[in-house]
Parts: C-alpha cells; structure tokens; sequence
C-alpha cells in the first residue's frame, strides 16, 4: 500500500527528491501575525504615536505658546479648567447630536426598511441615492444647505408665504439649521447598516407572525426590531460619534450660540493657538464619547456589535 502513494494516479503524500518539503506547524501559527504587521505598522505610525503626543501636549504648561515655548509641567489642571469654560459647548454638542440622531432614526429606519423588503427591482437605484450625496465633497453639501436654508431662500419664502414661519423668521443660523445639516450629512451612516441587518431578515418570520394574528405593530415590536438590532446599534454609533465631534455644519449653518466643541477646538489650535487646552478639550472629547458608546452598548446587549 505505501507503494501506490509514489504512483502518478495516486492522492497520498508526495514525498520524492522534486516535492516541495511540508510547512513547519510554528510557521503556520505566525502567518496571522505577519499579515496583522503592515496595519499594524499603520496604526502604531499614524494613530498611537500622535495620540501619545496629543497626551503628552494637554499637560504642558499653559502660559507657554509658540514664540517661548512649552514646557512639560504635569499641568492636569487643563482639564477641569477646560470643562469649566466650555462645559455648555460639551452638553450642546450632545444635545444637538442626539436631536439629529433621533431625525434621521424617523427618517432613516423606514425609509432603510422599504429599501431592504419593498425596493424590489429598485432597490439598487434606491441604495445608489441613499449613498449619491457622499460623492460631493462635505463641504459642499453643507454650503448648499446654507443656500437653501438662506433668508432669501425658496424654503423661507415659500414658509413665509403658508404663514408657516413669520416675517422676520428665518430658519439659517438657528439650531434648527445645525441639527438638520448634522442629519442630512451623516443620515448614510445610519441607513446603510440598517439596510444590510434589514436585508438579511428572513421574510418567512413576518408571514408566521401574521399567521399567528400579530398586528403591523406587534410584529415590528416582537420581530423586525430585535433581529434588527445589530445594524440599529451600528448605525447609531456611526451617526452619533462623528456628529457629536462635528464642527462644520456648526460654523456655517449657525453662530457663536450654536457652536460645538468641535468648534472651540477648531479654535484653540488654529486660532488662539492655546495647544494645551486644544489636547485637552480633544481627549475630553474622546472620554465623553467612549462613555456614552460603551454605555449605550451594555444598555443594548448587543453581543454581534461587540
């Protein structure tokens, strides 16, 4: 039997002098890690490192600048100097955050759930609308908002002209314009993880819940939404964490009132160029944010988001 393996017909090893030897079990165990190096590399470079840096420049002195320099002074005091100044900035940027989150929840999970289950042949058209604004620079889209939104504006006029909105109203720099830019520009970030949790739903259990008398209501509540919940989780975070750090939409949709603390930020490091209390209004940032998202995930229970 062991002479058959060497025959040409045969499946078993090929151990002659021209076959290649047997990879070493110690080999195959480092091949994951050596294909992990390069992003690895990539996050180390790119990301760890300035973040290090970033830590490092929210504890230097805060009377230095960039004509005398900065000294590491171990200055923690930054931070609750930082929050005392620009505490109504955080809670804005949360409130203007979750009020755009809870528009685009309204207008994204539907319109999400005719894509995924009623789109039919049109669902590719559909997803290619969803996703089309994302071309066009950020920028611009918000630029145009303030166009449409503008005093002069068709939408003003035409609200003014239903009585809908007064003679002095006016719809841009109000915080009604920053939470409509932050639902318009990050609304795909919730859409399209819906879309694809919605689209994997097996049409099979909506007709059993039928069969068994369940209401359109009872059927979202007891059906649709928890095997949508994974893509519901994805989708928020996605939406929640950019727009709670967003400053743009702030800068040219509103005022000084409305403004984030991505704004401030924006300010500290371009402007008054007061680097201490920018990297500590950043890393307040992040703490904030890495609160709520591991919060919101244990409230959900999500397993397949974590």
């Amino acid at each position: 039997m062991s002479a058959l393996a060497h025959l040409p017909g045969s499946t078993g090893p090929a151990t002659g002098p021209g076959s290649p030897p047997p990879a070493r079990p110690g080999r195959r165990r480092l091949l994951p890690y050596l294909l992990l190096l390069p992003g690895a590399a990539w996050l180390t470079v790119f990301f760890v490192v300035p973040l290090f840096q970033l830590a490092a420049t929210s504890l230097y002195d805060p009377t230095g600048s960039l004509a005398t320099g900065y000294a590491m002074s171990w200055a923690f005091g930054n931070y609750p100097d930082a929050v005392q100044a620009y505490w109504p900035q955080f809670g804005r940027s949360f409130l203007y955050a979750g009020a755009a989150l809870l528009v685009a929840l309204l207008l994204g999970y539907p319109l999400a759930y005719a894509i995924a289950l009623k789109a039919g042949r049109w669902k590719n058209l559909l997803l290619i609308c969803v996703v089309a604004p994302m071309f066009t620079s950020f920028l611009v889209r918000t630029l145009a908002w303030k166009t449409i939104l503008s005093d002069n504006g068709w939408l003003v006029g035409l609200l003014r002209d239903v009585h809908l909105l007064g003679a002095d109203g006016r719809l841009l720099a109000t915080p009604f314009a920053v939470v409509l830019g932050l639902t318009y520009n990050f609304l795909p970030f919730l859409v399209l993880p819906l879309y694809a949790s919605l689209e994997r739903l097996d049409t099979r259990l909506l007709e059993a819940a039928s069969d068994l008398y369940a209401g359109p209501v009872q059927t979202f509540r007891r059906v649709v939404l928890p095997l949508s919940m994974p893509g519901l989780v994805a989708g928020t975070l996605l939406f929640f964490i950019p727009a709670s750090g967003d400053y743009i939409n702030a800068e040219l949709l509103g005022t000084p009132n409305e403004y984030m603390i991505g704004n401030v930020i924006d300010s500290a490091f371009l402007v008054r160029l007061d680097y201490p209390q920018g990297a500590a209004l950043s890393f307040l940032l992040m703490a904030a944010v890495l609160a709520v998202v591991f919060g919101y995930l244990r409230r959900s229970g999500t397993e397949e988001v974590l």
